[in-house]
């Protein structure tokens, strides 16, 4: 029996709600804004429209076997449906809308929410022992894959994120940390210096995020004002099922 803070979990809304509150533990922490003056503000750059060709090529590495959100419309799917050019031009119209009128439409906001047990675990009686996975509407997975493209050219090319990043970043991987690691480690041999490394594991790093925080930031960093009121209305509202 799933146990929170102690107390078994007896009925279902009990146990729903020992899930969710796992899953969130600093929802709702404060911060104090005046940590974004260490931050220097970036030129503010151009947001240009999304293109057909940038989604053509966001979908074509989708894998056709990931299960899809709740309107049941898979990879495979969809990638016959932007065939079709005016189905294409149409999605592409509906990602730009967003931008102009900084709107993420409520139908995208609605998850499904799998939580499944980690593997190798002796006792499956506390909810740290589960993994939730979220499932998304597939059309606005595929937006969302267009715009971290964006993105992430936007701050890569201006320098803003650190060259330590290894992670979450195009043509950067864990091999490429291994590598770094190494590197340093021979370079202290070649020294006669010993090596260590520390390594930190944040827990509920993703849903601890500060939305209103994320925001600033994306202004500090020259975007312009669609963008960050689409993420700031994008953060928002947001509702998941759980199964």
């Amino acid at each position: 029996m799933i146990k929170y803070n102690s107390w078994p979990c007896l009925k279902l809304e009990n146990l729903w709600q020992a899930l969710y509150l796992s899953f969130n533990t600093a929802q709702f922490r404060e911060i104090d804004e005046m940590i974004l003056n260490k931050i220097d503000l970036f030129p503010l750059s151009e947001w240009l429209n999304f293109l057909e060709e940038e989604f053509i090529y966001a979908i074509a590495n989708c894998s056709n076997s990931f299960a899809p959100g709740s309107n049941k419309l898979l990879w495979g799917y969809l990638k016959c449906i932007i065939k079709d050019k005016t189905c294409l031009k149409n999605i592409v119209t509906i990602a730009n809308a967003c931008f102009e009128l900084g709107y993420w439409p409520n139908y995208f906001k609605k998850s499904t929410m799998i939580v499944i047990p980690k593997s190798n675990k002796s006792s499956y009686n506390s909810p740290k022992f589960f993994r939730p996975i979220v499932l998304l509407n597939t059309m606005g997975k595929l937006i969302e894959k267009v715009i971290e493209d964006k993105l992430q050219f936007h701050v890569v090319s201006n320098n803003f994120i650190h060259q330590s990043q290894l992670r979450g970043l195009k043509f950067k991987s864990t091999t490429d940390a291994d590598i770094v690691l190494t590197y340093f480690i021979c370079i202290r041999w070649i020294k006669n210096m010993s090596t260590s490394s520390l390594a930190f594991n944040i827990v509920q790093f993703f849903p601890s995020l500060n939305y209103c925080l994320l925001a600033l930031i994306l202004g500090k960093i020259g975007f312009d004002s669609r963008v960050v009121n689409l993420f700031s209305n994008y953060l928002i509202n947001r509702k998941t099922k759980y199964f």
